[in-house]
Formats: structure tokens, sequence, C-alpha cells
């Protein structure tokens, strides 16, 4: 049996689970093994995800189950994603996680921590119930999609965070994934004017001046606007490896800055990034840290969905 879920198509024995260990066929039967079953739930800024030029300043309930179909090295949430942990978790049906988020007067429910695609059936479900109570969904995800997926997904998400992590060789040898179907992810989210920003984790000794500006050019021809360039602090089979310099960060946000993306941002940093109106450089939101003021600032620097100086559209949802 084939598990349409992503990119890699597994065909399943039966008794036997995908690589992701989430999907299982029993029967003749793919199911998943932990429909509900939360593993964390929570409250986050939505700037966490990181959203910059989604509802800024605004909280999110953020929701996951365990897995990914994904084996990063350097994976920062390892202990719900990879196989072979016992994590704890609890069963929450997905009308309550709405009720929940309704409970907090929040404007939005994120899919996060883990990878959602290989849940996508429970996401779906509570995406479902929570656009038709006008809540807006955020899928933060890896990207690799299959192309039936699209199909269940986009339909319900409202905005995206794709990870695009580095090259096809960077993917083959530190993630046991492939490029390609991020990238087609990327561009489809755009084709269907999702709202989308896409996050690279730089790991100093790996990424490349060459690598980020070739990684830009691609992003910038699928119309990708917001580009956030995150540094690397030694976690799971990299704990050994040095943490992501500042001064790298400053190296790699100029070569990101050779794309033409208008809006590019550094993270896991003391570097504070303005948003700014791409035409006029009229800062609209100063910084976007945790629990600051960007709701209201954006609430009289874009108007419309433009610059309030110059009247040049900017990119994003801020109302």
């Amino acid at each position: 049996m084939n598990c349409d879920f992503c990119w890699r198509h597994c065909d399943i024995p039966d008794g036997k689970n995908g690589f992701c260990q989430v999907r299982r066929n029993e029967g003749g039967t793919i199911r998943s093994l932990h429909y509900g079953q939360l593993v964390s739930l929570a409250l986050d800024p939505i700037e966490k995800k990181p959203l910059y030029h989604f509802l800024p300043g605004t909280l999110s309930l953020s929701v996951a189950e365990a897995g990914c179909n994904y084996r990063c090295q350097f994976c920062q949430n390892y202990t719900i994603s990879q196989p072979g942990r016992e994590v704890p978790s609890r069963y929450c049906p997905p009308d309550e996680v709405v009720a929940l988020a309704r409970k907090y007067q929040v404007r939005s429910i994120s899919y996060t921590y883990s990878e959602p695609s290989v849940w996508q059936d429970y996401m779906v479900d509570v995406a479902t119930l929570a656009q038709a109570d006008g809540m807006r969904n955020v899928m933060v995800t890896n990207g690799s999609f299959s192309r039936e997926a699209w199909g269940r997904v986009f339909p319900v998400i409202d905005a995206l965070n794709i990870d695009v992590k580095g090259d096809d060789s960077f993917y083959a040898s530190v993630c046991q994934g492939r490029l390609g179907p991020v990238l087609d992810s990327v561009g489809e989210a755009v084709r269907r004017k999702k709202h989308l920003e896409v996050t690279t984790l730089l790991i100093e000794g790996i990424h490349t001046w060459r690598m980020v500006e070739d990684l830009g050019k691609r992003l910038s021809d699928r119309g990708v606007q917001v580009w956030h360039l995150s540094r690397f602090f030694p976690q799971y089979q990299m704990v050994g490896r040095k943490e992501t310099s500042e001064s790298f960060l400053e190296e790699m946000l100029e070569a990101a800055g050779t794309s033409g993306i208008p809006y590019i941002y550094g993270g896991n940093s003391r570097h504070i990034d303005a948003t700014r109106c791409p035409s006029c450089h009229a800062i609209l939101i100063h910084d976007h840290r945790y629990g600051g003021t960007q709701r209201q600032e954006a609430s009289r620097t874009i108007v419309d969905g433009r610059c309030a100086v110059c009247g040049c559209p900017v990119y994003g949802v801020f109302a």
C-alpha cells in the first residue's frame, strides 16, 4: 500500500510502518498511529514560527503530534520528531483544539515543532473547523509534500513557514531528503497565493556564500518575498559542532541580499531587524522581538496593505 502524505510515497507492506514511523499499513489500510495524540500544546508569539509579516504581534495556539519524514542531524526538536523515543502525549480531538483557541482569543492555530505533513489528517481536521470559526491556520513545515497532499493541505492553510535547508548535497547527506520537492511546494504555495515565509538554518562550516546565493536565486525565481536566515546552535547529532557565529550570519545575510528578495531577516541572534518599505525604506516595524508592539506599530505604518508614507504595497497580512 502506498502512502501519499509526502514526497517519499512509501510503499508500506502489511504490518509495517512508513519511513516517518507515523503511518502504518494495517490489513491493507494506511492509518495514522497516533491521530490526535498531542506532544505539545502552547501559546506562542507568531514571530516564533518565524512569521514577521503575518498577523505580527499576535499569539498563536501551537500544536504538535510526534513524527517527521526527515532525519536531520541538527534537529532542534529531535525528542518529538525523531523515531525511537517514548514521548508523553494526550489525546485532544479537533474540536477541543478549536475551543481552546477560542478560549484564549488567539487569531491563529499553528501546526509546528515536528513535521505536520506526516500528521496532516489531524491537521486538516483541526484546520477545517478553525477555518469555519473564522480563525487562521499556520503550518511550519519542511515543505516535502506530495502533490496529492497539496490538494488537502493548501485549501485550509493560510500561512506557511517552509524550511529550505541547503543545496541538494546538504539534503542528501544531512537530512536524508531532497531539495526538489521542497522547491516545488514553495512554488505551489506562491501560485496559490498563500502567505509564505522561508527559513534557512545556517551551519557555519557547511553552508557557504555560494550555497546561500544560489538558494536565494531559486527562492526569488519562485516568488518568495520573506527569507529568514537563522544561526545554528549545537543539537542532536551535531552537539559537538560549534554554534554559528554572529559574523558568519552577517556574511550570509549579505549573500542573501544578492537575491533581490525584499525582506530578509537574521534569527537566533542579537541581530535586530526592522521591516522597511521596499520603496521609500521607511521603518514600518522597528523590531520583531516576542511580546513587542508590532501589531500597534503596523496599524499605523501599513494602511490597507500599503506603506503609509509612499503607498508602496507591503507583502503580508497585517490586520
